[in-house]
């Protein structure tokens, strides 16, 4: 029986994660380079409070590539034959197999386990997808019981497959987030661009219920538009962590065809660019090939008129 777990990482996630496993009876020693949320010093500190009767577990929630890299390897010296370390950050699955492999010389069981549910999940409880071998999941089920949200166990977790399939898992899931989170975006300016529609905000509200589009996105969308209702405070600039586009770049080498989320990561560069060079292109080829008529560049309002077309 699983009594204590190590926790690297207590940011935003990690932290609601301790939490969240302590409240259901598990102890957890937390280790962040930050001292005023960490319990202990070192990584050294946090595996020699870890119990020796059982297998020593380490849950690693950092930021993906270096910063993981270098956990998992500092634990790879600290850890032994029977110990387990759980990934659960958004790694690529493809360095899951490496890390496995490496931890496997010393006897240290790997798992890699995509989490979503973010800032809520402390409160919801946590979606989990593993990759790994069946045996060591059982042994952390206890824990993977208490993150999930409650009610029956595989509608908020999956053992998926084999080393690198959590994480596989994930990344197709963030993919189709994108998808959702670009076709609410788009429903919600074709409302506000329509005079007829007076209440926006009220509209996509009664969507959340009893509709075929309602869904937790949908309800956060919502929640955002309550708390400022044109959107004033942030700017149209849209991130990407990877999985999209390891996504798309996964669609590609099986020949999947996935428009929809591609399209969504496009939408997402195009948020960045002051200007569009290829928009620029497009006007300046229909000017030539056919006089239509351009707007100038520069402080011009967006209502500025036409140039006219050259003689």
């Amino acid at each position: 029986m699983v009594t204590r777990i190590g926790l690297v990482g207590l940011g935003k996630m990690g932290n609601n994660m301790r939490e969240r496993v302590r409240a259901a009876g598990i102890e957890v020693t937390g280790y962040d380079p930050r001292p005023e949320v960490s319990d202990v010093a070192s990584l050294h500190d946090l595996v020699a409070a870890l119990p020796t009767d059982g297998p020593r577990i380490v849950w690693v929630m950092v930021p993906a590539g270096d910063p993981t890299r270098g956990v998992v390897t500092e634990l790879g010296e600290l850890l032994g034959e029977g110990d387990i370390v759980i990934e659960g950050g958004n790694s690529y699955y493809q360095e899951d197999q490496a890390r496995a492999a490496e931890l496997a010389e010393k006897g240290v069981g790997y798992l890699d386990v995509g989490v979503s549910g973010g800032v809520w999940g402390l409160e919801n409880g946590y979606g989990l997808m593993v990759g790994g071998e069946k045996e060591l999941v059982e042994t952390v089920m206890p824990v993977f019981d208490a993150l999930r949200p409650d009610g029956p166990r595989e509608e908020g977790f999956v053992h998926s497959g084999g080393v690198g399939a959590g994480h596989f898992a994930k990344m197709v899931h963030n993919g189709i987030e994108y998808g959702l989170m670009q076709a609410y975006a788009e429903g919600y300016e074709l409302l506000a661009a329509k005079d007829l529609v007076t209440d926006v905000h009220g509209t996509m509200k009664a969507w959340t219920r009893g509709t075929v589009v309602r869904s937790w996105l949908l309800d956060l969308f919502v929640k955002a538009l309550e708390e400022d209702p044109q959107l004033t405070a942030i700017d149209d600039w849209v991130d990407d962590s990877g999985e999209g586009r390891w996504t798309v770049d996964e669609a590609i080498d099986n020949a999947v065809p996935l428009p929809v989320i591609s399209s969504a990561l496009f939408a997402r560069f195009a948020s960045r660019q002051d200007q569009s060079p290829a928009l620029k292109a497009v006007a300046a080829l229909r000017q030539q090939f056919g006089g239509h008529a351009v707007k100038a560049a520069g402080p011009a309002s967006p209502g500025a008129g036409p140039l006219e077309p050259p003689a």
